[in-house]
Formats: C-alpha cells, sequence, structure tokens
C-alpha cells in the first residue's frame, strides 16, 4: 500500500511522542525519509511542512530539520478564550465548574478522540456567564495525559483558558449545529427544554496525542463572528 503524507506526518509525529527523535532532535532529511518509507519527496515534504506549520518541527534552509524545543500552536483559526469573547462584548465575566470527575470514555467519545474505547478521561461540565447570565454551558472530555503534576485547579482557571495558554495544538476540527436544548442543557442555560440552540462541538490533537473533545452549547441569541 501506497503511503500518503498523512501516513508520514502521522509516524513522525509518533516518533516525536516515543522520544525516538526527543526535542531538539535533528531527523533525517527528506530523501532519506523518502527512501525509507518508499515514497516520493514530494510526499515527505508536504508531511514536515504541515508539521513546521503547526510548531511541532523547525525548518531552516542548509541546517535541516529538527523537533521543536518548545512547541508553539500555530492554528489557522484560533481557539477563542470565552472569557475574552465576553468581555470583548463590554459584559463582566464568570464561570462555575458544575462538574468534575475520572471515568472510563464512552465508545463515541473515545473514537471520536482517537483512543482505546474505555480509556479513563477527565468529565468537566463549566458553566460560563455573562452579567451574571448564562453564557455557554461547556461539557467537556479531557485526555488526562495532557495535564502535569498536580493537575491544574478548574475550579480557579477554566479549562478553556488553560488548554489555549498551554497546550500545544496539532490539528482539531469543528462543527456547528442548531439543536433544541437537552433536559439537562435547558436546566443550566435556565430556558426550556427544546429551545433553539447555537451548539459547537471541537475535536484537537497535540504533539501528545488526542487531547480533548468538547460541546459548547449557547444561549438563545448569541452571534458568532470570526475574522480573517
Amino acid at each position: 500500500m501506497t503511503l500518503g503524507w498523512e501516513d508520514i506526518r502521522a509516524e513522525v509525529l509518533r516518533r516525536i511522542r516515543a522520544r525516538d527523535w526527543p526535542p531538539g532532535a535533528l531527523i533525517p532529511g527528506e530523501e532519506a525519509l523518502a527512501e525509507e518509507f518508499g515514497v516520493a519527496r514530494a510526499t515527505v515534504n508536504r508531511a514536515l511542512t504541515a508539521l513546521a506549520d503547526a510548531g511541532v518541527l523547525e525548518r531552516k534552509k542548509r541546517a535541516g530539520t529538527r523537533v521543536a524545543s518548545l512547541p508553539v500552536r500555530r492554528a489557522r483559526l484560533e481557539i477563542p478564550l470565552i472569557r475574552l469573547d465576553v468581555l470583548g462584548r463590554g459584559l463582566a465575566y464568570d464561570f462555575s465548574l458544575l462538574a468534575d470527575r475520572m471515568v472510563p470514555g464512552p465508545g463515541p467519545v473515545t473514537t471520536r478522540m482517537g483512543l482505546p474505547e474505555g480509556t479513563r478521561l477527565r468529565y468537566l461540565e463549566t458553566l460560563h456567564r455573562a452579567e451574571g447570565r448564562p453564557f455557554v454551558y461547556e461539557t467537556r472530555w479531557l485526555n488526562p495525559v495532557v495535564l502535569p503534576a498536580p493537575p491544574p485547579d478548574f475550579a480557579a482557571v477554566s479549562v478553556n483558558e488553560w488548554l489555549v495558554s498551554h497546550v500545544s495544538l496539532v490539528s482539531g476540527d469543528i462543527a456547528f449545529t442548531a439543536e433544541p436544548a437537552t433536559p439537562s442543557e435547558a436546566a443550566v442555560l435556565g430556558i426550556a427544554p427544546g429551545t433553539a440552540l447555537l451548539v459547537a462541538e471541537r475535536t484537537t490533537t497535540g504533539t501528545a496525542g488526542p487531547v480533548t473533545l468538547v460541546r459548547l452549547a449557547h444561549a438563545p441569541g448569541h452571534r458568532v463572528q470570526m475574522a480573517f
């Protein structure tokens, strides 16, 4: 089977995570990798370029390609801080941590995150408020391998803010849908069940593997604005 550039990217990431190529290490050149994987040099170039764009690799002419010592997230679509979204509207911000527990991840969740079924994940629920009123209800499955020891206190700093500030991301996806509020969402947001909500679901992957699957249920009247 012929390998594609995504396969090469995945293998390079695997070697980096396994510390076969530790931070700061010079990795083999494109020609050597192309020969090893049995692909065209252009395929290797595309894979390495994607990882360089993500901040995982550092590429310099005549100096080769190295594993970044301090990977930085370089996303075309920045993951927003809910706190700044609220403050940017001229409103006071606060949040409450409603749930925080370690549980085996359900099959649909682990499948979407690319993890073995039953992997223990940290499940968190957070209510973000604007001027004391519900703004976003966040339910999140978090891979604990991305957390330091001891882990942060998500009652003091929201998990949204901590992840954006501390975890380097490689890839992800986001989907927006209009959905009726579930009974639990309605109870938290203080609305009638079935009320139309703007829902965003996002998965992200970092240099250490899958990071999170999050569902953001926005209170009625929410407006999303993006700059490009």
